[in-house]
């Protein structure tokens, strides 16, 4: 009975064992929620005015957020686009899609996608080494006299003489603007002087030497050419577009928009939360905003003009050297199509030519069969007429072959 009961206790205690494939779902079920979370993240950095970056894995809502723009506004960032060149002006950001170079530009930050790509790295650098030089407060100081102090959250704003410093300068999202156009300028003008280097020497070649392998070169050169083309003449257009509309490029001055909105919540903040400030102080800060408020909106475009020239110049310049490789490719085809058809001129020469000389032989031939014939003929019993008669049968064809030939070259059918 001991045995049997000991026997019991043990099946009713492998009973409350429980299942093994219950642990090995719920590691299966998060991995596949956190691969379904990561499918659409991509990896952004985030950089503010000193220099300071920071790598950030995302997806588009957080980006939305964060620069407050639309989620159509991505798709510009997107692979579709990838091709297309735009500088895009929004509420509170920029949205820069340059050759390789995408990104979203805030007065405060800058959010570059894919910063890790190889052509996006010379970029990154340049922000890293010019920013901390452009920015000589890496930090936030303490209130002056001349800057406002939100009691809200504690965050100064700017105050006029602030205001005329910020301005001085070239705003945050002109900064990054102009970097990335230097690099992407510099870029292409370096694909354009590989181009050149490749280009005038194959050319050159091929007019020495028009061969199979010699135009395949060519070939390659000139779609790689238009594709370069394309790419300049894009940015190109696009910088064109907003030289031309005043009320774009204002657009564009995003920390000036900041600035005013800024100096319009201090200004809210500080008559609501402070109502009993003295008259002078109050004086004193409607002074100010309207000096700020002032300032800001009498401010023009120079500044972003003068930097979009300069760059639309170099690419001006650049483009010019596209079209004067393209106008050496041109010059050369031209050319060879000239040797081609100067070849072909002489091939047609030499085919006139030898049906001349066909003809003159077809003559001889044709004296030759008639005395050929089977027919009774005196000229048979004279001796020695076969020499006399193979003599004038050859002066013949020789006389009307000089004959014809003389007519080809009296209406300049061959050459001299």
């Amino acid at each position: 009975m001991g045995k049997l009961s000991f026997r019991r206790k043990k099946a009713t205690a492998t009973q409350v064992v429980p299942p093994v494939y219950s642990a090995v779902e719920a590691p299966s079920t998060s991995k596949a929620v956190m691969k379904k979370k990561a499918a659409g993240s991509r990896l952004w950095m985030k950089m503010n005015r000193v220099g300071q970056s920071e790598l950030i894995e995302c997806d588009k809502s957080f980006i939305i957020k964060r620069a407050s723009l639309p989620s159509r506004d991505l798709r510009i960032l997107g692979p579709i686009f990838s091709q297309s060149s735009s500088i895009l002006a929004r509420e509170k950001a920029i949205i820069v899609n340059l050759e390789f170079i995408r990104a979203i530009v805030t007065a405060e930050e800058l959010l570059l996608l894919d910063p890790l790509r190889q052509e996006v790295l010379p970029f990154v650098d340049q922000l890293k080494r010019q920013l901390p030089l452009r920015s000589p407060t890496g930090q936030q100081q303490p209130p002056q006299d001349n800057q406002l102090l939100s009691p809200s959250d504690g965050q100064w704003f700017p105050g006029p003489e602030t205001a005329e410093s910020l301005q001085d300068e070239l705003p945050f999202e002109f900064q990054v603007l102009e970097m990335a156009l230097e690099v992407v300028c510099s870029f292409l003008d370096t694909s354009v002087a590989e181009l050149e280097r490749d280009a005038y020497p194959a050319l050159d070649e091929l007019a020495k030497n028009v061969s199979t392998k010699n135009l395949e070169h060519v070939r390659s050169l000139k779609s790689n050419l238009t594709r370069l083309l394309a790419r300049v003449q894009k940015v190109r257009d696009e910088i064109e577009h907003l030289l031309d509309d005043n009320e774009d490029m204002a657009q564009l001055y995003v920390t000036r928009k900041w600035i005013q909105n800024q100096q319009t919540e201090a200004m809210a903040a500080s008559n609501s939360i402070i109502p009993n400030l003295s008259q002078l102080r109050r004086t004193g800060s409607t002074k100010s905003g309207s000096l700020v408020s002032n300032t800001l909106h009498n401010q023009d475009v120079e500044d972003l003009e003068m930097l979009l020239e300069a760059y639309f110049m170099q690419l001006d310049g650049t483009r010019n050297k596209i079209l004067s490789v393209r106008e050496y490719i041109d010059d050369t085809e031209d050319y060879v199509n000239i040797q081609l058809d100067n070849k072909r001129n002489e091939l047609i020469q030499l085919q006139l030519v030898l049906t001349i000389t066909s003809f003159a032989v077809a003559m001889n031939t044709l004296f030759a069969g008639i005395f050929g014939m089977n027919i009774p003929c005196t000229l048979y019993n004279i001796n020695g007429i076969f020499g006399e008669a193979v003599g004038i049968m050859t002066l013949i064809s020789l006389v009307c072959f000089i004959l014809v030939l003389g007519y080809a070259r009296w209406n300049k059918l061959l050459g001299s």
